[in-house]
């Protein structure tokens, strides 16, 4: 299972949402959008960087007090455009990574201190010592897919992809993948050059399943990652010593996936419906019926979820309530979309 580049984050500024709208993507007329919603608002706003091709996908990471958004390569292009906003995407400072991003929505993340890492199409994370080095374009190899393979903890899971980037409690570099080795969650954790391994360890029964980690994010209270395990999804958070792994869920074929505030993790698995869990210690609950062409939520505002429905040029936003057992329609965007342009 590939995760979606459509996917959502909530930093202190905001949500943000990732969703491909537009035409077919054999004729280039697909188009990534990004969305914000301010945090204490209800209206969702287009903020896609300008003057970038977008047709390859987007990929997002929030640092302290900015976002930054990373276009992936298409139409002949061979390096990724980075554009970062301190203002809620009103302005995008302009920056590069002299490569292809990987295919995935945990393909950049951002730490504390600006520190940047960036996971390319081919396994291999580059790393940018600061927000300004970002912008300007200065990256240096962290690791190659091979290389992290042979590690110690490579081998051990036998590590065929790497799927996600972030950072730690120690805000050092973590990466995480999928494993040949059955029943091995593949999280590792750097520290000087040296890997180590830092994956849960996976509940009994599943002990005969390859596992993938689609998903690695840091928030406040630890690292929360999301697995694939033979055909069941779960999630589990991390406080920096141990682990807490979620009971399960059936994966189908998930469509978009997504993390959220306080360890929250939302997933769509396919035929309309929508799985979330509201952190350690929860249970995973299904929410109704979703509205037609839903490409992503968000969670929000308060304990719901904003629903996304993407068709041709036009988003529709629907919202769930907490106590609600239906889905309401509250917003209409228009999207300004040059169909045959390709930017």
């Amino acid at each position: 299972m590939t995760a979606s580049l459509s996917t959502s984050l909530v930093t202190a500024q905001g949500a943000w949402a990732i969703a491909v709208m537009g035409g077919s993507t054999g004729s280039d007329n697909n188009f990534w959008q990004l969305f914000v919603r301010p945090a204490g608002a209800s209206r969702w706003s287009l903020v896609t960087p300008p003057g970038v091709a977008d047709n390859g996908g987007l990929v997002a990471a929030s640092g302290e007090t900015s976002m930054l958004i990373g276009f992936r390569p298409s139409q002949g292009l061979t390096y990724s455009p980075l554009a970062a906003s301190s203002d809620l995407g009103k302005s995008w400072t302009p920056g590069l990574l002299d490569a292809n991003l990987a295919d995935v929505p945990g393909a950049i993340a951002v730490g504390p201190s600006g520190r940047t890492l960036a996971l390319l199409h081919d396994g291999s994370i580059e790393v940018a010592a600061t927000a300004g080095a970002v912008a300007a374009g200065q990256w240096s190899q962290l690791t190659t897919l091979s290389a992290l393979a042979a590690s110690a903890p490579g081998r051990a899971c036998g590590l065929v992809a790497v799927n996600a980037v972030s950072f730690g409690p120690d805000k050092n570099p973590m990466a995480a993948g999928s494993c040949l080795r059955r029943g091995v969650a593949g999280v590792f954790a750097e520290t000087d050059g040296t890997w180590r391994a830092a994956g849960p360890a996976l509940p009994a029964g599943f002990g005969g399943d390859q596992v993938q980690v689609l998903g690695l994010a840091s928030t406040s209270g630890g690292d929360v990652a999301l697995l694939l395990a033979g055909t069941s999804l779960l999630a589990a958070w991390s406080n920096g010593t141990r682990w807490t792994v979620s009971a399960p869920v059936a994966a189908g074929d998930a469509s978009a996936t997504g993390f959220g505030p306080t360890g929250s993790v939302w997933v769509l698995p396919g035929d309309g419906r929508a799985e979330t869990i509201a952190g350690s210690g929860g249970s995973w609950r299904a929410l109704p019926a979703l509205p037609p062409e839903t490409a992503t939520l968000a969670p929000g505002p308060g304990s719901g979820y904003d629903a996304l429905a993407a068709s041709g040029s036009r988003l529709t936003v629907w919202q769930l309530t907490q106590a609600a057992t239906a889905w309401t329609k509250v917003q209409v965007i228009s999207v300004p979309i040059q169909y045959g342009s390709s930017s």
